[in-house]
């Protein structure tokens, strides 16, 4: 009882920081569940099964707050949904271990893009004219899907950060419209599991924890995201694409040979990131105050 309660907790924990920045409830709770010994696998089915819930809660809370683009939803969960099916499918014979480093410095780079781009430029004003097209979702959501359910997570650090860097979304309508396609990429994937290794491998109790604490988590998330700065939203999530790919290479076994290697870059990277959300937030504070400050002297001359 007490472990489900455990899980129960992670999964609101890993629903409000998805729900949030796009990202990490899979990574999170796959996790735990490998640390408890379960097989990837199984541990992968589990997850998404319990997301097939949490992030049908989750899209219909980022719907109701505005926080959707249903085109670009479209355009990228079909290709997200064919490629977690065929990803659920391979890993049930084959472990994809080796490959994880190599995508991680992908995603690193691009999380330190990210968290450059919004901290200390801000974010481009998304114009109607210039809507993200299918040449750019389509192979992205096929990429993504297939990493989300190969990885049991990947959805989110894959699609937000590149829609992010696009320039042509406000970031609470990357993380709504992600979280929202992330539905039809855990309905896949599930299917992609049932198909390649049978309902037995799932842990029925574990996934349904998992799914209770995240439909509490949806709501608030999704509420949360619309009250968060543009600028502040996108130096959060590069740094939690930085933070969680360095570790995952930090923790290759020629890097994890070296002690206190990956305690002690994981906690200067934690310091430059609590850095760049601060400074995010005063220059947030500061654009807020332009206004008020220029409008000022033109009212006192024209009294």
């Amino acid at each position: 009882m007490r472990s489900l309660i455990v899980l129960a907790l992670v999964g609101f924990g890993a629903q409000l920081v998805d729900g949030s920045l796009g990202m990490a409830y899979g990574v999170t709770s796959t996790t735990l569940l490998l640390a408890a010994g379960t097989n990837p696998a199984a541990a992968s089915a589990t997850v998404h099964l319990a997301e097939v819930g949490t992030t049908l809660a989750s899209g219909v809370s980022h719907h109701r707050f505005g926080n959707v683009d249903w085109r670009v939803v479209r355009r990228i969960g079909v290709p997200g949904a064919v490629g977690a099916f065929a990803g659920a499918t391979f890993l049930s014979w084959v472990s994809t271990e080796a490959a994880a480093p190599i995508m991680s410095g992908i995603l690193l780079a691009l999380g330190l893009y990210v968290l450059a781009r919004f901290t200390f430029l801000d974010l481009p004003r998304h114009r109607e004219g210039r809507p993200l097209g299918r040449r750019f979702l389509s192979p992205l959501g096929l990429v993504g899907g297939f990493v989300d359910a190969t990885g049991g997570g990947g959805w989110g650090p894959i699609g937000t950060p590149a829609i992010l860097a696009s320039g042509r979304m406000e970031p609470r309508k990357v993380v709504g419209s992600i979280d929202t396609s992330e539905f039809l990429v855990s309905v896949a994937a599930s299917a992609g599991f049932l198909v390649g290794i049978g309902h037995q491998v799932v842990v029925p109790g574990m996934a349904l924890a998992l799914l209770a604490g995240g439909l509490v988590a949806a709501p608030i998330a999704a509420w949360l995201v619309r009250l968060v700065p543009p600028r502040v939203l996108g130096s959060a999530v590069g740094g939690v694409i930085v933070l969680t790919n360095a570790r995952t290479i930090l923790e290759s076994d020629v890097v994890s040979a070296v002690p206190g290697v990956l305690p002690t870059v994981l906690g200067v990277i934690a310091v430059l990131w609590i850095a760049a959300v601060a400074y995010s937030v005063r220059a947030h504070l500061k654009s807020r105050t332009i206004p008020t400050a220029t409008l000022q002297p033109a009212s006192v001359n024209e009294g």
